[in-house]
This record gives C-alpha cells, sequence and structure tokens, in this order.
C-alpha cells in the first residue's frame, strides 16, 4: 500500500527570542536529542533485554509466545470475524479472504467511555458483545447457521497459553477496569457473548502487532516483523523455537512462531532511555505511574503531553506568554494549556508541517484548540522547536527498537525484510517515517540502502485483518495436529 504522509517543515534561521528563550530552547533541544553513540546504546539494551525475555519469565521485554506458529502465503480463503479493542475505539470487522493476498471487509465502530475503560469488566465485554451483535444484525448474519470465528485483537499484556487462552498481565493505555487482571479475556467476553446468545466463537486471542505482522504478510510474505505506533506502541516478530528458551508449551506445529514482545515497557529500570523532568511528570500522573516507560516517550497518547509539559516549564518561568509580552494575561494564556492531556499529538502533527513564514497554522492551531490568542511568531517559533524535538526522538527511539530486532534476527542485506505498521502516529505524524529511518541507516550501517532492505510498509487496518487472519491460522493449526492441512 503506497503511503501518503505529510513532511515535516523544519524551522530555517533564527527563533529570534530573548537570550533566557534561547537558552532555555538550547537546553531542551540538548536533552531531548539522541546522538548516533547513545542510540546505539540503546539498541544494545534493547537486544540484550530481548534474549533476557526470551530465557526467562518476568523480564521487562516480556517476549510473549503468542501461539501463533508458520507463516502465511497469502492464498488463504474464507469469511471471518475480527474484534478490535486497544484504544479509543472498538472496532467490528468482517473480513472476507480471497486469496491472492486480496481481502474485503465491512466494519463497524463504536467509542469506548473513560467509565467502561475505568467501569467493572463485565460491563465493557457485555457492551463488546451487544455491539457485535448490532454488527451481525446489520449484516445479515445474526441467525447464521454456523458459528463465526472471530479473532480477537486484545491491545493489553497478556500472558498466553493457548492460541485462544491467555489472563491478563496489566492495563495500559488508560484501561483500569476492575475484575480483569489476571483473568482471561477470551473467557470473559465469551461469557458475554453466551449470555446475550451472539453466534460467535473467540478462536484467537490476537495482539495488535501480532496481527499487523499476519495482515502485512498476507500480501507480502517476506514479512517478519509488525510494529504499533499509534496511541500505544508493540512491537512482534517471527522467531526460531529453538532460540525460545523458556518454551514449555510441548510440540508444535511449525519451528516458527510470532514473539509478542510488548516492549512498551523496555527499560523500565531507567537503565538507558534519556528520560526527562518532563517525562517523569507525564510518568507521574499518568494512569500507570511508573510501567511503560518506553511507550510514554515513543507514543501518540503522550507526545503531545510531554511537548505541554515543556511548555508548561516555561509559562512558569515566564519565558513564554510572560511580562515580557505586555498585551498578554499570563493567567488566561494558561488555563486552557493547564488541562491534562490539552495540548494533542494531533496538534503537534499539524505544527510540525506549517512552513509558512510567519506560522499562520501553528496560530490558528493555539488559538482555535487552546484559546492562545495572538500568539507572536517568536512564540509560536519556540512551540514549532520543541515539537520538533519531541516528534524526533519518538521516531529515533522506535527506530532502535526496529533496528534491535533486525539486528537479533541477523537479517541480512541480500535477505532484507518487511515491517508492516499500523496506528495513526506512523500514518500521519509529520516525517516520522523519515526520521525511523535516519536512526535505522545509524545503526544497521550494513544495510547500505536501508529504505530497499528493511522495507517499511503501511499496515492499513492491521488489527482487523490480522485478527481475522489469526482466527484463520488457528483452523489450520488445528487442521495440522488432526493430521491435515486447511
Amino acid at each position: 500500500m503506497v503511503r501518503i504522509a505529510p513532511k515535516a517543515i523544519p524551522l530555517s534561521g533564527p527563533i529570534g527570542g530573548t537570550p533566557e528563550q534561547e537558552d532555555y530552547l538550547e537546553k531542551v533541544v540538548k536533552e531531548f536529542t539522541i546522538t548516533p553513540n547513545y542510540l546505539e546504546k540503546i539498541c544494545a539494551r534493547f537486544m540484550s533485554e530481548m534474549t533476557k525475555g526470551l530465557d526467562n519469565e518476568g523480564q521487562t521485554l516480556a517476549m510473549i509466545p503468542s501461539y501463533v506458529e508458520g507463516r502465511l502465503t497469502g492464498q488463504e480463503k474464507g469469511h471471518f470475524l475480527a474484534l478490535d479493542l486497544g484504544g479509543t475505539n472498538l472496532r467490528v470487522v468482517l473480513v472476507t479472504l480471497e486469496g491472492d493476498g486480496k481481502y474485503k471487509t465491512k466494519s463497524s465502530k463504536s467509542r469506548v467511555t473513560d467509565e467502561l475503560k475505568t467501569g467493572p469488566m463485565r460491563d465493557l465485554c457485555d457492551y463488546i458483545a451487544d455491539c457485535v451483535d448490532e454488527f451481525l444484525i446489520e449484516e445479515g448474519l445474526s441467525n447464521a447457521e454456523t458459528t463465526l470465528f472471530l479473532g480477537y485483537t486484545f491491545s493489553f499484556p497478556v500472558l498466553q497459553s493457548r492460541i485462544n487462552r491467555g489472563l491478563l498481565k496489566s492495563w495500559t493505555k488508560g484501561f483500569n477496569c476492575s475484575g480483569a487482571v489476571g483473568k482471561d479475556p477470551v473467557m470473559l467476553l465469551q461469557d458475554s457473548l453466551l449470555r446475550k446468545n451472539v453466534p460467535i466463537k473467540v478462536a484467537a486471542l490476537v495482539n495488535d502487532a501480532v496481527g499487523t505482522l499476519l495482515s502485512n504478510a498476507y500480501q507480502k510474505p517476506e514479512t517478519s516483523v509488525g510494529l504499533i505506533l499509534g496511541t500505544g506502541s508493540n512491537g512482534g516478530y517471527i522467531e526460531k523455537m529453538e532460540r525460545i528458551g523458556k518454551w514449555k508449551g510441548g510440540e508444535t506445529t511449525s519451528d516458527e512462531m510470532i514473539i509478542n514482545m510488548e516492549f512498551g515497557a523496555f527499560d523500565n529500570e531507567r537503565v538507558v532511555l534519556p528520560v526527562t523532568q518532563y517525562d517523569n511528570k507525564v510518568d507521574r500522573l499518568s494512569i500507570n505511574p511508573h510501567c511503560q516507560i518506553y511507550e510514554k516517550m515513543i507514543s501518540g497518547m503522550y507526545l503531545g503531553e510531554v511537548t505541554r509539559n515543556v511548555l508548561l516549564d516555561m509559562i512558569d518561568r515566564e519565558l513564554l506568554f510572560g511580562p515580557d509580552n505586555g498585551n498578554y494575561d499570563l493567567k488566561a494564556f494558561s488555563t486552557e494549556l493547564s488541562g491534562h492531556y490539552a495540548f494533542e499529538t494531533s496538534h503537534m502533527s499539524t505544527i510540525e508541517a506549517d512552513g509558512s513564514p510567519d506560522l499562520t497554522r501553528t496560530k490558528e492551531v493555539l488559538d482555535l484548540n487552546l484559546n492562545l490568542r495572538d500568539i507572536n511568531t517568536v512564540e509560536s517559533k519556540i512551540i514549532k522547536r520543541v515539537c520538533e524535538v519531541v516528534g524526533t526522538r519518538a521516531a529515533h527511539l522506535a527506530g532502535a527498537a526496529i533496528a534491535g530486532i533486525v539486528r537479533h534476527c541477523e537479517i541480512s542485506p541480500e535477505e532484507g525484510t518487511d515491517v508492516g505498521i499500523d496506528g495513526s502516529l506512523y500514518e500521519f505524524y509529520p516525517s516520522f517515517e523519515d526520521r525511523i529511518y535516519e536512526a535505522l541507516a545509524i545503526l544497521l550501517p550494513d544495510h547500505k540502502d536501508v529504505r530497499k532492505t528493511v522495507r517499511l510498509g503501511l499496515a492499513k487496518d492491521g488489527s482487523g485483518v490480522g485478527a481475522a487472519l489469526t482466527a484463520c491460522v488457528a483452523a489450520q493449526m488445528e487442521s495440522r495436529k488432526k493430521g491435515t492441512i486447511a
């Protein structure tokens, strides 16, 4: 799929601020800039944590076996349902696999409220079951003679025991439902579906990164890596069974299995990541403090909040919207910006793409969304510069993870690999892909043309189609176990 994303237009020339503003901005730029040597240090640490996670339970990089065995050919066919829960929306998708890497989809989307995200798990599952039932009715499938198989993209850390069984380890991304941690999300959902007489069998529990890998692989069989770079972040890749030292699941139907890395928790120990005071504030005030620190530095849910904390610190120091600007009322300007998560990552995207000489679009975004009226050009440039360094750091850190996977798997420039990536950050944030490649060029020096050997690509709707494909894989695995090939 051809990806059309905006380009970031970097600031050119001096900011034109006061000496105090320039000094502060220089400090911020230095804190958020990762040197090539330090990037290598992060990548090396990532690789060592991968090995630890493959060999032992309870590691920071969980490296969870997905129980998804083997690879896709692109010739699979059939009708499957997918359910995607992992952010602000719940999607139900009907996927028709046609072979030759082609498929058709129909879908519906429902909003998951904050109340559902933090209330009892039974309420969330009942809501999901109702949404699935409504979708089946709309598609004329509510009275289907055969039970439809569903792949459940459950984008949270799960310790799987079978392809459709697992235990929730912890919540992330703003979810904190009671009565769920330590329980099987498949059984909880299946219970709601049964109570509401919805003719569905949850055949596969799918992590979003695993689903994205499969979705990309259906069209590009050389895919070995899948990433989520959106509201949250995660990665999955195809590993040789012989390298999964902690595997205790017995004989498998293939010598390869997809690993769900759960890399959002990378370096929770704060050994190597360049965590700033602004990151620490985001972490402290988050719903899951001291967890998922890597995710909080590279994900769409948090980048705007990191930026907001930098701007608030400047306001507190009277370096932004302060007394030097006689026309401004500091209190009026700081009220809107003081709201938790008020400065959205989407604002950063618009600001980074603004190439007008006086940053007109930037001023409009700040005025319309944060009630920051009559911002001058110097202040707009300061804000744009902060967005640039926060966004660039996120992409470079994401690149360190991709390079770590490529190096761990010993993927040579001759063989190369496709990398499927799903998520709004990768799809829409200006120059995010280009900045990832900047990091890859540093960390993979043997890959002289890294864009041709590590082929990043948008796996659009990976979590939906991928979940359906995982349900298909589950059927194939069952057939192999019975001695026949699906």
